[in-house]
C-alpha cells in the first residue's frame, strides 16, 4: 500500500472497531494528521476518560498508554511502537519509593505523569507540566517530594517558595541536553523573536525565556500571541501544529538536539498493524492499577 491507500485502511479500521487514536504533540506529522485528538499529557489523559471507543490506540510513549489503561481499565489500550519508551520515566521505580516512604512516612510524594504505573501506584497525587504548580499549591503540606524530573521540580519550587520541595535526580534526556548558551545565540540570531520553552529544560534555559508551559500552553501563547516570530524550547514535533495553525509566523527549534527518539518511532505502518492485529496491548496488574487510578483520579479532579 502506498501512504493514501494505508490512511484509508487506517479510517475503515477505525470505523470497523470503533477504535480511536489518540497522539502526543511530539509524534510525526503523519501521526497527528491521522489522530482523533492531539495533545498534551493532560489532554490525552482526559481524553481517555472521555472516550466511548472500544480500542485506544495511543500514539506516544509507554507510560502515555499505561495512563490511558488505568483510567480506562475495560478498553482495549495499544501501543502501535511497543519499543516506545521513556529514559526519564526509568529514572524512578516503585520499589525505590516505598524505600523513602518507610524512612519518611509523613512527607507526600508528587509525581510527573512521566512515570510507570508502579510509580504512580506509590505516589499520593500525580501531575503534568501543565498542571504541576496548581496541583503543588493546592497540597496542604508544606515539604513533599518531587518525581522523577528535577528540572520541571526546580521550576514548581521557583513559583511556590514557601513549599519545600525535595527533587529526585531524574531529567528528561532531550530537554536537560539544551544548553543556556544554545539561548543565547538564538536570541541573537533572532532578536525579534520570543523564547517560548518546556519547564523540563534546565534552569539556566528556563531563567531566559520569555514564557514557560507545556507543549499545549506553548502552542496556545503562540496562536494568541501577536508577535511573529518565536524560538520553540521544546520537543521539534510542536512545530507541525505551531506552523500548521499559524501560516503568517515564523518559528525556530531552540536547539536541534531537541528530538525525542523515542517519540519519532511510531508510523503509519505502526498504526495500521496495530488495529489490524490489535497489537501491542497495554496491561496494568489491578493492584497496582487501583492505587496508580488514586493519584491520577486526584489530578484530574483538581485540572
Amino acid at each position: 500500500m502506498n501512504e493514501n491507500e494505508m490512511i484509508q485502511e487506517i479510517e475503515r479500521l477505525k470505523k470497523e472497531k470503533n477504535a480511536v487514536i489518540l497522539a502526543h504533540n511530539y509524534q510525526i506529522p503523519e501521526i497527528q494528521e491521522i489522530a482523533d485528538i492531539v495533545g498534551d499529557s493532560l489532554k490525552l489523559s482526559q481524553e481517555a476518560t472521555k472516550t466511548d471507543a472500544d480500542i485506544i490506540v495511543f500514539s506516544g510513549v509507554h507510560f502515555m498508554a499505561e495512563s490511558a489503561k488505568i483510567l480506562s481499565p475495560h478498553k482495549k489500550v495499544l501501543l502501535p511502537a511497543y519499543d516506545a519508551g521513556c529514559p526519564m520515566a526509568d529514572m524512578v521505580d516503585g520499589d525505590k519509593l516505598k524505600i523513602f516512604k518507610q524512612e519518611y512516612p509523613d512527607i507526600p510524594i508528587v509525581c510527573y505523569v512521566n512515570s510507570s504505573a508502579e510509580v504512580k501506584a506509590e505516589s499520593d497525587i500525580c501531575c503534568t507540566s501543565s498542571n504541576a504548580v496548581k496541583i503543588v499549591k493546592s497540597m496542604k503540606e508544606d515539604k513533599l517530594l518531587f518525581v522523577p524530573d528535577q528540572n520541571l521540580g526546580s521550576y514548581i519550587q521557583k513559583q511556590i517558595p514557601e513549599k519545600e520541595i525535595i527533587l529526585w535526580e531524574g531529567f528528561c534526556i532531550t530537554h536537560h541536553r539544551v544548553k543556556s548558551i544554545e539561548v543565547n545565540v538564538a536570541k541573537k540570531k533572532h532578536p525579534d523573536a520570543l523564547v517560548l520553552v518546556h519547564p523540563e529544560c534546565n534552569e539556566a534555559v528556563v531563567s531566559k525565556a520569555d514564557f514557560v508551559g507545556s507543549t499545549s500552553e506553548i502552542i496556545d501563547y503562540a496562536n494568541r500571541s501577536e508577535n511573529k516570530t518565536f524560538i520553540i524550547g521544546t520537543e521539534m514535533g510542536v512545530l507541525h501544529k505551531l506552523r500548521k495553525e499559524n501560516p503568517d509566523k515564523k518559528f525556530y527549534l531552540l536547539s536541534p538536539g531537541l528530538t525525542c527518539y523515542n517519540m519519532k518511532k511510531t508510523t503509519l505502518e505502526n498504526i495500521y498493524k496495530a488495529l489490524v492485529f490489535e497489537q501491542y496491548e497495554i496491561k496494568v496488574e489491578e493492584e497496582i492499577r487501583n492505587k496508580a487510578l488514586h493519584s491520577l483520579t486526584r489530578m484530574l479532579e483538581l485540572s
